[in-house]
Formats: C-alpha cells, structure tokens, sequence
C-alpha cells in the first residue's frame, strides 16, 4: 500500500471509531516508513509528551505532524494512563490506572492454523479459570494477541495490587499452564520462516498493535473476534478489502478476572518482583529434520544475525581485525538477546573525552574491559569477548552467523555489504552506543536480509528530533 492508500484506510469511520476508542488514554507508538526509512516514535518531539490519541483530533494531529516521514501502524501500552501530558508521566508506576493482560503468539502465515490451536488452548485455560466474557483475540498479521479486558478486574482487586502486576502474573501464570500443550503442536510444524512462540511481554512500556491499525510490513489489519468465533476465523479476514472486524472487544464482566488474579498473583509475584528476570517463552527448537527442510526453503537470518553482523563490521571498520571482530559481533548479540529479556541492557559505557581513546582496555572490578568508543566489553586475557566466563571465538560466529547467511548468499557478499553500510556512518556514530543501535542497527534490523540480497537499499540517513 502507498501512503495515499493508507492514509484513506485510516479516514475510514469505524477504523477511526476503533483506533481511538481502543487507544484513549494509552501511550501511543507510531510506525513510520518512507523512502527506505523507518522511525518508531513515541513522543511529539525529543523535549514533547508522548504521543497520545484520545479523540480525533488527536488522531488527525499525529497524521498531519508526521506525514512527510510516512505514518503506517500505531501500537498503544498496555497501560492505561491517569495522565499523558509530560514525559515523566509514563515514568511513574503510580500513574498506571489499569493494564491490560495480552498473550503473544508469534508465528508465520504457514502455519496459521497452529496459531489459532495455540490460541484455543490458552482461551480454553481461561475458560477454566472463569474468565470467558472479557476475553478477546486479535490477529496481529504473522500471529495472535489474547487479551483479557482491563476493566475484568474490580475496584476492589485493583487497590490491592497493582495493575501491572496482575497482567504480568496472570499472562505467565498461563502461559506455564499451557507451555505442554504449546510445545505438542510446536513439534508438529515443519515449514515456516519463523518458530512458533508464545511470550510473556508485559513490562512498564509495552506496546502491541491496536485493532484495525495496519500490520508494519504486510498488507494486513489487526482484525478482532471473540473466543466463540475462533474455529471459523482465516486471515483472509485481516485484509483492508475484507475487514471482518468484531466491535465486541469492548464487551467485559467486572470483577470476572479477580480470582484468576489473587492465583496468579499468590504464585507468581508481580511484574515489580521480577524486574530483572528472563521472561517465560514457550518456545520448540527445531529437530534435525526440521533444520533441513528449513534450510531447503530458506533458513531464518533474524535480528540475532543482523546485530552480529553489523556489530562485526562496526568492530573491523574501527580496527581492521576480522577475527577479533567476529568475536565482538558474536558477544554483542548475545548480550542484547540477554538484555532483552531482563528488560534493560546495562551495558557499560565511560564518558568521552578529548583526551579519551577510542578503542582502550582497563581493569575493572578485576576482569579486563575492552571499550569501543563508550560501550564497554569484557575480554579474555587472550582477548577475546567473553559474556560470564566463555568466549565467543570466530568459529563460534562462523557456526551461528556465518553458516546461517550462506543459506541465502554467499558470506563474503553479505560481509561486503555490511562493512560498506557501516562505513557510510560517521566515526562518531560507531563509537556511540546509543547512536550505533538507534540509527545504524535498528533501522535495519528487519529489513537487513532484503538489504543483502538487493529487494531493498540502504535506508537513507538522516536526523530527526522525534
């Protein structure tokens, strides 16, 4: 769809009507895409309030101030808000009014069907639990989100814990329930570009697609239908042309969720006790059967590949070492993929002065830290990154980065497109973290394989205040 398509789909009434009921009071994140760029924003501007829409002039404001970068999908919190109105406000714990419990099945269009026996189980454990009228599902475009109604919970519950610690415990209270059932249909799929999942992804500034926005890269619309309509749902109802679109989402029992609340809650502990902890998956690793049929059609090269590859040629620009490069590539994406999941990257990082190196090894806290601009690494005393006690060597690269590239193209090609991406950025880009991440890594992160293999170039560069 072009940006005149899109903007005529967003005009439509009930796709107004939905977006903004669905959105009121919520933090608002907007997808942008336009002429191989892309931008995630949050706020009206780097010293703005967050986005918001509320009305429709809300919604017509966030159109018009963001046209020319190419508006495409709006997510919203799973939080609602007391008050959106300055930066701090989505800061505050206390500002949280309620929350909404959402289960993440993600997938690929391949297996649909698994999906939705997926979503059946988990609606089904909730049956179970007493829950059934606040619950709805929404086909987000490669999967499924369930989520329980926040007004499900009564006044009386909502004082006693906190909103987001019911949806947190609630979301993983189930999940480890279902997480047998999940991994039986998991084993069954053989085909698809992505592993079937099911996640936990409730934290302070969580965003999911709202109904009816449009999904970011397909041509798709987060549709919504309710649990008695899953055995006839087909994705076919996600096209704009089709729209088949439930309204009921709105439909809740108050007080229905509160004993599943005091249980999960009692067992699991609250999302502000767990802050810091992996996040439950369920998650099937594939057979070596699998493996092979997945590599006949085309193995997965995902975003752990893309921070690898990239992190290698920021290492090697900066150094011209390949070795020590893949070595840092490597221990970089874990460490992302590990500070994901504990919700935050504390990554080490020391000021930049005139008088600072740009690539300096130190002692802290008795282990050698090797810094690359201000983002800091631990080394080896053979000088190899390392995350706890074991290195990442370049034959460990070769078998998690560079085997699974050479399912699509030639290596050397794809390192030769990387280094001259990462050369484009300026040095100080590269020995910035923050910067590095933002503008030379996350723009491409899920477009990067499409980069490589010529279907898209090189977003072009540029900055921005948003």
């Amino acid at each position: 769809m072009d940006l005149k398509e899109i903007y005529s789909y967003y005009r439509q009434p009930l796709v107004r009507k939905e977006i903004i009921e669905y959105s009121r009071h919520r933090w608002i994140a907007l997808y942008t895409v336009k002429d191989d760029s892309s931008f995630f924003l949050r706020y009206w501007s780097r010293a703005g309030y967050p986005l918001r829409i509320n009305n429709e002039s809300d919604m017509d404001m966030l159109f018009r101030r963001f046209w020319g970068m190419g508006p495409r999908t709006i997510y919203a919190s799973v939080n609602i808000y007391g008050s959106l109105r300055k930066k701090d406000d989505v800061e505050d714990p206390k500002n949280i009014a309620f929350c909404t419990p959402i289960w993440d099945i993600d997938g690929s269009l391949d297996y649909w069907e698994k999906i939705v026996d997926v979503a059946r189980i988990i609606v089904d454990c909730l049956e179970k639990e007493g829950v059934a009228k606040s619950v709805y599902l929404k086909w987000s475009g490669r999967g499924i989100h369930i989520h329980i109604h926040e007004r499900a919970f009564s006044e009386e519950i909502l004082k006693k814990y906190h909103p987001l610690d019911i949806a947190y415990s609630i979301v993983d209270y189930i999940i480890k329930k279902v997480s047998d059932q999940v991994l039986e249909i998991a084993k069954k799929i053989e085909t698809g570009e992505r592993s079937l999942k099911v996640e936990n992804e409730i934290d302070l500034k969580r965003v999911f697609t709202v109904p009816l926005s449009l999904h970011k890269f397909l041509d798709l619309v987060a549709v919504c239908f309710k649990p008695d309509q899953i055995d006839d749902f087909n994705p076919d109802w996600a096209k704009p042309n089709i729209l088949k679109h439930n309204t009921n989402w709105r439909i809740y029992e108050e007080g229905e969720a509160d004993a599943l609340a005091e249980k999960a809650m009692k067992e699991i502990g609250g999302y502000f006790k767990r802050v810091g902890t992996i996040r439950t998956v369920v998650k099937h690793e594939q057979t070596k059967t699998q493996r092979k049929l997945t590599k006949k059609r085309g193995a997965k090269v995902g975003r752990f590949q893309v921070m690898a590859l990239l992190q290698a040629a920021r290492y090697y620009v900066l150094t011209g070492d390949v070795k020590k490069a893949k070595s840092f590539g490597l221990n970089r994406a874990i460490f992302y993929a590990w500070a994901k999941y504990h919700g935050r990257s504390r990554i080490p990082r020391r000021k930049i002065t005139a008088t600072a190196k740009e690539l300096e090894i130190r002692e802290e806290k008795g282990k050698k830290m090797m810094y690359i601009g201000n983002e800091g690494a631990f080394v080896s005393d053979k000088g190899w990154f390392i995350i706890g006690d074991k290195e990442q060597l370049p034959e460990d690269f070769d078998k998690e980065i560079k085997d699974k590239i050479e399912t699509i193209m030639p290596f050397e090609e794809a390192w030769k497109k990387a280094v001259e991406y990462v050369k484009s950025f300026p040095k100080g880009v590269l020995l910035n973290q923050q910067k590095f991440y933002e503008e030379v890594y996350k723009k491409v992160r899920d477009i990067f394989v499409d980069i490589l293999t010529g279907k898209q170039k090189p977003p072009k560069q540029k900055s921005i205040d948003t």
